[in-house]
């Protein structure tokens, strides 16, 4: 499949599930407590109590779907947007939470400034990302953060793929990746973006498999600059999900 249509497929099949995904996955984070720690403990570093040094700074939510997790992170103190390849996500993402910033665009590619974020979220967004994709889309998530900015990205644990052709009662045209943590951790060091921690966790109900998380950070910690993050619109690039 070309990366032309292998966006096309994930584009519709998220506006296809947008609605339903989001009553489905409302409340998800409630019962999961390791997942809630993570996203604090980012949240943190990303505000200098982790020594980061880019506090202050926005935080891109990419691949947010509904925008349940960017809400989260503004709960948290951040001055987080969210990004999303689906305009059917945005447009659900919008209505929920009018308070937030939301934008249709690809996380492969994002019209955003050289070093000007804080942090970067992607939240199992790379998870319909082939393993050889990551490089180039890591490398975008370099290039937009800050000198001592952080990263946290949710991933399937593992090393399989598994087709889904049905999804929250709808049809979809989705490879979903489970990718080995040292695979990831080594793809992004090559992206200049050096791991601080990682968890594994076993599947709750209705995963099929251990879940990973982790949070790296690029080089640096400069004091930062007054530049902001620009509008998150997106140019036509590597890979977006969920």
């Amino acid at each position: 499949m070309s990366e032309t249509s292998y966006l096309s497929s994930v584009r519709a099949s998220y506006d296809a599930v947008a609605v339903d995904y989001a009553r489905l996955l409302g409340s998800e984070l409630d019962g999961r407590p390791l997942d809630r720690a993570m996203l604090t403990a980012f949240a943190e570093c990303v505000r200098g109590e982790g020594g980061g040094g880019a506090g202050g700074r926005a935080v891109a939510d990419l691949g947010c779907g509904p925008g349940r997790i960017t809400a989260r992170l503004d709960a948290l103190g951040l001055r987080a947007f969210g990004v999303d390849l689906s305009p059917a996500m945005v447009a659900v993402a919008r209505r929920t939470y009018p308070g937030l910033r939301f934008e249709v665009g690809s996380m492969g590619a994002l019209d955003i400034a050289d070093g000007v974020l804080g942090g970067v979220l992607a939240w199992y967004s790379t998870v319909h990302t082939p393993p050889a994709g990551l490089p180039p889309l890591f490398a975008e998530f370099a290039r937009v953060l800050a000198p001592g900015g952080h990263l946290l990205i949710a991933f399937r644990a593992g090393d399989r793929r598994i087709r889904l052709e049905q999804a929250y009662g709808h049809r979809v045209d989705l490879d979903v990746y489970w990718t080995p943590p040292d695979l990831v951790a080594g793809r992004l060091a090559d992206a200049g973006l050096a791991e601080v921690a990682r968890l594994v966790r076993q599947p709750c109900p209705g995963e099929s498999g251990p879940q990973g998380f982790l949070l790296a950070r690029r080089a640096g910690g400069e004091q930062p600059s007054a530049l902001e993050a620009g509008p998150a619109i997106a140019r036509q690039g590597a890979a977006a999900g969920h």
